[in-house]
């Protein structure tokens, strides 16, 4: 079992407009729903390549009831599934996911995406979630540590809602560690600098937030400055570049075989969910990088914000070039 926990859960609502236009009134074409924050998005990846996942985090008021009731139904009705073979996959059916939720009295927050379809770009209005309490937060302490004597990996994902205290990833890193649980950590700003110094296994950055962290913008020297801070390993995604991952086994480089337009929404957590699943199968590193790019890829050329398109996928995955270099990441 793969735990995955999502701090800040939110109901992921996507609209489609022709054309978005500053000031304007706009006729909605298209609108989704689905249980959202980072880490329910990974789930929803994991359960769609076979592996059961357990979610935790919060979740409260009626948009909290809305986004349980549909995180119920996701193995049902999200039906791309890919099988674990690093090459020429074949669908398989989701794996279950179990709602492991702490319930809290505020009220779990809203995203809003925007699609121009004329353009493919993305406007992004984001809640900034409940006011958690002390309590609640030792509720969802108590729940996690139960989750992990279960768990093969866990990835913690996203912003912290209003009343955890900076450090809370850093509690969570500490605490699986103890558990001997691979832990991947998937946040920003002070929350990443204080979790980084947990010593998680992995942590995924994106360029910004690597820059944000180590002060560099140069791909190399940040993604190893981030390591020396006490991440094991550190994936950093590069856009459209693929990622960089340094890690204690080497350095490699994965891009996918060109560039593409699209919503690159949920690109990151698809890339995430095909990084531990890598992990817990026993991937090599070439093959975790490989499916983390083609998911990620897939996932910018799916229609539906944070979905990934699993044809492209299964195209995409033995085109995805893998460089190593050289020396060895020390």
């Amino acid at each position: 079992m793969i735990l995955t926990v999502t701090l800040n859960t939110a109901l992921d609502l996507t609209y489609g407009v022709p054309e978005l236009v500053p000031h304007a009134s706009h006729r909605v074409s298209e609108m989704s729903e689905r249980p959202g924050g980072k880490g329910l998005n990974v789930a929803r990846v994991l359960s769609a390549l076979g592996h059961e996942t357990v979610v935790t985090g919060f979740a409260g008021g009626s948009t909290g009831t809305v986004l349980r009731e549909l995180l119920a139904g996701l193995p049902a009705t999200d039906a791309p599934g890919t099988a674990p073979a690093p090459t020429t996959p074949a669908p398989i059916a989701p794996a279950p996911i179990t709602d492991a939720l702490v319930t809290v009295a505020g009220n779990t927050r809203r995203t809003i995406a925007v699609v121009d379809r004329a353009t493919g770009d993305t406007t992004q209005l984001n809640e900034p979630g409940p006011l958690v309490t002390a309590d609640e937060w030792t509720a969802l302490l108590g729940r996690y540590e139960e989750l992990l004597a279960g768990a093969d990996a866990v990835a913690l994902c996203g912003s912290l809602p209003p009343g955890i205290h900076v450090g809370a990833y850093a509690e969570l890193v500490r605490a699986a560690r103890a558990a001997g649980v691979p832990v991947l950590l998937d946040t920003s700003g002070e929350p990443l600098r204080r979790g980084i110094a947990a010593r998680p296994d992995l942590i995924k950055p994106n360029a910004d937030e690597l820059a944000q962290l180590t002060g560099s913008r140069e791909p190399m020297r940040a993604t190893r400055d981030a390591r020396r801070r006490g991440a094991h390993g550190v994936i950093a995604s590069l856009g459209p570049d693929g990622m960089l991952a340094v890690t204690p086994d080497g350095i490699w480089q994965a891009a996918p075989p060109a560039r593409v337009l699209g919503n690159p929404t949920g690109a990151g957590d698809s890339a995430v969910a095909g990084l531990l699943s890598g992990l817990v199968e026993g991937l090599s590193w070439p093959d975790r990088l490989r499916r983390a790019v083609a998911l990620s890829t897939a996932t910018v050329l799916s229609p539906t914000a944070g979905d990934f398109d699993r044809a492209a996928y299964e195209e995409l995955l033995p085109r995805v070039g893998v460089e190593e270099h050289t020396p060895a990441a020390r």
